[in-house]
């Protein structure tokens, strides 16, 4: 199992935005150093805790400064922009990476930023749709291009100057494209066999309970076989969050206490999906249960791994045990409250856990 990361971000509110910045940056530098094959950055523009507001644009700041580590868009919302601003910004970000670039892409799910759009009540499932068909056209033709469609149309036919290059929007650096990948939620999700029918790769958000996540791995057989194709476990992404320390008692108190960053994240997650969302059938095995329910502490506890390494080796096993294999294990990023303990625990999981959760699996433990 490799070990990868995955960065929404969520600070609390009035966070110097300066500082968090570079917390971000800092945790994926060290992310490379430790030898972390992959890292994930999200997007939000309407959104005070979420400060990242275009995972491209961070990512360009990482690529001089980053050897090895794979940077992933988590995710681009695509009904947010025109197909061709994303596709010529994808491409361009793919060839200063050298290939280390993975497009992460979603319909987008902050309501604000729908509703900021212009496309909140609109069929977004469907703009995504014709947004990535649109982008994937731009990149396998030559111009004019006469892409037309029901929400974008993309044509240089009146002002193209093919002799001198005008007209051409970029291909990216991997031929025909980079990885796609796209976030999974929803338990049982359909939008996983759409994914893979099409080659793309799934990541299960790191808010999701077990029984949900383990929903996952079916559907994306099922969109794998319906093509011809053979599903590798190798393909599937789990975002997780955990926190490992060099005792219990730190862990658990970092990890479950209310001035900790993993309660922060899953208050705002919860106000977010159930207070605001209406999903918080996300949350909850028996649909019975009231939403009233649904508490902070409840999630976190439910949610966050976090101990020792040999506490941290056995609870992920278990997980394992519980969800199936997977291929990649992507870190939960959460906000540096204590910046030693985040830093040492990231530092304890790709040194320290990793190597031992990999020998268990190796040994058939689980």
């Amino acid at each position: 199992m490799k070990l990868g990361m995955f960065m929404m971000p969520l600070h609390p509110p009035g966070r110097i935005i300066t500082q968090t910045l570079k917390e971000d940056r800092e945790a994926i530098l060290l992310a490379d150093k430790l030898g972390f094959c992959e890292a994930y950055v999200g997007e939000h523009i309407t959104d005070a805790a979420e400060t990242i507001t275009s995972s491209m644009v961070f990512l360009a700041s990482l690529v001089a400064e980053t050897k090895q580590i794979k940077l992933g868009t988590g995710t681009i919302n695509l009904p947010n922009s025109h197909p061709a601003a994303i596709a010529a910004q994808a491409a361009m970000l793919d060839h200063m990476l050298e290939g280390r670039f993975i497009m992460g892409i979603s319909p987008g799910g902050l309501m604000s930023d729908a509703e900021v759009f212009g496309n909140y009540g609109a069929n977004r499932n469907e703009m995504f749709v014709e947004g990535i068909n649109t982008i994937l056209k731009i990149w396998e033709s030559n111009p004019p291009y006469n892409i037309e469609g029901k929400y974008w149309n993309v044509s240089v036919a009146k002002t193209m100057i093919p002799e001198i290059g005008q007209g051409f929007i970029m291909k990216p650096y991997q031929l025909p494209h980079p990885l796609i990948v796209g976030t999974a939620v929803a338990p049982h999700s359909q939008g996983i066999t759409e994914m893979a029918k099409r080659g793309w790769q799934p990541i299960s958000a790191s808010f999701l309970l077990p029984e949900w996540v383990k929903s996952h791995w079916p559907k994306y057989v099922e969109g794998r076989e319906a093509v011809g194709a053979k599903a590798s476990p190798d393909e599937w992404r789990v975002a997780k969050s955990i926190f490992v320390a060099d005792s219990e008692e730190i862990a658990h108190r970092y990890a479950f206490a209310p001035t900790g960053p993993y309660h922060f994240y899953f208050k705002q997650m919860v106000r977010k999906l159930v207070g605001g969302g209406g999903r918080g059938n996300l949350f909850k095995t028996d649909q019975s249960m009231p939403d009233a329910d649904i508490t902070p502490e409840y999630v976190t506890q439910r949610l966050v791994i976090a101990g020792t390494v040999d506490s941290v080796v056995a609870q992920l096993l278990a997980f394992r045990q519980q969800v199936g294999d997977f291929g990649t294990l992507l870190y939960a990023c959460h906000d540096w409250v204590e910046p030693e303990l985040a830093k040492r625990s990231m530092q304890l999981m790709a040194e320290e856990v990793m190597p031992r959760l990999n020998a268990a699996i190796h040994s058939g433990h689980s």
